[in-house]
């Protein structure tokens, strides 16, 4: 599992697909938008290899999950920031893990409530392909198949690691 796990592989590999897929659709000034808390510190290392000129933002979605009210206020929740307009804008939409598929849902409902978006690329260090809705990343530094016991979680900032968590089985 380490070898998968390679931090600068991933991110070698997420810059690379960032790269193919502004290409393909013509994108020449991303926003890119990192979701809090990994893909905030991957929206800071994506900017610098991208050689984005512009800020990035950061989205705290706490507000827009569709459990807020089950699991209620996180204590460390923080507005989001975005130093740009989404309006037109095409955006690079950044986070660590993908699994059900939720918390992009709920980036999206956000971006959407500042302005409409020209075209949104979703972009994940680790997929873990365990959707319960229908979001799919473009671009993906590497799909993982874990055991229902087994967890992986980005630490960081600096550096940057991904641990693999075993829970109880």
């Amino acid at each position: 599992m380490t070898a998968l796990l390679d931090m600068d592989r991933l991110l070698d590999d997420l810059e690379a697909g960032l790269r193919q897929k502004l290409e393909e659709r013509g994108v020449t000034a991303p926003a890119l938008i990192g979701i809090r808390t990994g893909g905030v510190w991957l929206a800071d290392v994506m900017s610098k290899r991208l050689d984005l000129k512009e800020p990035w933002g950061e989205l705290d979605i706490s507000f827009y999950r569709d459990d807020f009210s089950r699991i209620g206020l996180n204590p460390k929740v923080k507005p989001s920031s975005l130093p740009f307009s989404t309006e037109d804008r095409d955006i690079i939409l950044i986070d660590d893990v993908i699994m059900s598929g939720r918390t992009i849902r709920a980036a999206m409902n956000e971006i959407f409530d500042y302005g409409r978006p020209a075209s949104i690329i979703l972009a994940t260090l680790v997929d873990l392909g365990a959707r319960e809705l229908p979001v799919q990343p473009d671009v993906t530094g590497r799909v993982l198949a874990l055991q229902s016991h087994q967890r992986v979680k980005l630490r960081g900032p600096d550096p940057l690691h991904i641990e693999l968590q075993e829970t109880g089985k």
